[in-house]
């Protein structure tokens, strides 16, 4: 039996675990039909979600021709150079590209970045409110952060930054073909100014880490040109819209607990508990791209035939009450949390470490610099883009001097209305 359910509906988003409880009563495994995919199997459970990411003999990313297994026949080639990465492919071609970007992050110590990204971090909520009071906390801040870090890890030149900003606010606006189709515009310049930062960084050297992918690509890396633009992108791409919704989800979750949010104001050094609940509660990455079912086999009883589709639903895993007490709970203090927002098997996310110190540094350099951050609008008026596969607040619009105060739910968008910047 396919079960329905609108995977980009406000409902789904507003509440996940009551979507999720529901699809686990039809099984740990559900046949539905997905935005953009069409007829899939997505695994509800923690196991199940393990099973498909471990078993990548099974449960492959790649057509028998080789081909990306979400890609379509009618997507021009530079889709496909793109889609080309290290997140789309099996063995041995995985593990041939995670190895040279292994080294290139290993020239460059992300631990040792913090105090630049909380420099960072400090200075744009510094400027939140420099362009009216109520602020948009995603454009504002949410999605400045990351794009700023990760271009500057990059070594990408400052001033191309608001490229990158409509480039992401393309991607997040991807909910049907309609915007697919107006997003492969943005895909084609994309990929042509990457191709010349590489060739740049040829030419002239540089810092940051395209510098060091092409001094490994000069020193005998295995890898093509194509593989070069398709790797910038995801280290970019990637780096920046997952962590720029765990940031804002995160927030918009403290603005509404008071008690989670006094809590953790109490002593920052809880910070790095509390965004591995944010991690497994918000869960920015709800599901995993399709993978093809190799041959025949069983996921916790449930046959699944060669040739089928199969998408792990993260979301639902993070949600399992078998693995998560109460998992329908934010709870701050939760040890221990074995989220697997971060996938687990050979794709583990290369920028957990980086997502983390991103987000532990947000959370405290904009609750530190506003304490009396508020809501400028009901809580029951914060809507989630209907992007499939990904949960992300659409607009956050915050108030300096809000807090203990009750937002009304006003018709409009009060980032409409622009007050006098807070001091």
């Amino acid at each position: 039996m396919t079960v329905r359910l609108d995977f980009t509906s406000e409902a789904f988003f507003r509440d996940p675990p009551k979507a999720i409880a529901t699809l686990r009563v039809s099984g740990p495994v559900v046949a539905t039909r997905f935005p953009l995919v069409g007829d899939v199997w997505i695994t509800t459970t923690h196991d199940a979600t393990a099973q498909v990411l471990k078993d990548g003999a099974t449960f492959t990313l790649r057509k028998e021709d080789g081909d990306v297994a979400g890609l379509r026949w009618w997507m021009p080639r530079y889709v496909r150079t793109i889609a080309n990465n290290m997140l789309t492919m099996d063995e041995p071609d995985h593990t041939r590209l995670r190895s040279i970007v292994d080294e290139a992050f290993r020239r460059r110590a992300i631990v040792a970045m913090e105090p630049r990204i909380r420099a960072i971090a400090d200075g744009l909520a510094d400027e939140l409110f420099a362009s009216g009071n109520p602020a948009d906390l995603v454009q504002r801040y949410a999605r400045i952060l990351p794009l700023a870090v990760i271009s500057e890890l990059l070594g990408l030149p400052p001033a191309d930054r608001p490229k990158f900003i409509a480039w992401a606010n393309s991607m997040s606006s991807l909910t049907n073909v309609v915007s697919f189709f107006r997003l492969l515009f943005a895909f084609r310049k994309m990929r042509a100014y990457l191709e010349g930062q590489l060739q740049i960084a040829r030419e002239r050297g540089g810092e940051g880490l395209i510098a060091e992918l092409v001094q490994v690509e000069r020193e005998g890396g295995q890898i093509t040109p194509d593989e070069m633009v398709s790797m910038v992108f995801l280290l970019l791409a990637a780096g920046s819209e997952t962590t720029t919704h765990l940031i804002s989800g995160s927030a918009y979750e403290l603005l509404r607990n008071p008690g989670l949010r006094d809590w953790l104001e109490e002593d920052w050094s809880r910070v790095g508990l509390a965004v591995e609940e944010f991690l497994r509660f918000v869960s920015p990455v709800q599901f995993s791209k399709p993978r093809y079912v190799r041959r025949d086999v069983e996921v916790e009883g449930i046959r699944l035939k060669k040739g089928d589709r199969v998408m792990v639903m993260l979301a639902a895993a993070n949600m399992d009450p078998s693995v998560h007490d109460r998992p329908e709970t934010l709870g701050l203090e939760r040890k221990p949390n074995r989220h697997v927002s971060f996938g687990t098997g050979i794709h583990f996310c290369l920028g957990h470490q980086l997502a983390r110190i991103e987000a532990a540094c947000a959370l405290e350099a904009l609750f530190v610099r506003w304490p009396k951050l508020g809501l400028a609008v009901d809580a029951s008026r914060i809507h989630w883009r209907k992007r499939p596969g990904l949960r992300a607040i659409a607009e956050l619009p915050v108030m300096a001097d809000r807090r203990g105060t009750q937002a009304t739910a006003s018709s409009g968008s009060v980032m409409d209305r622009p007050q006098a910047a807070a001091s």
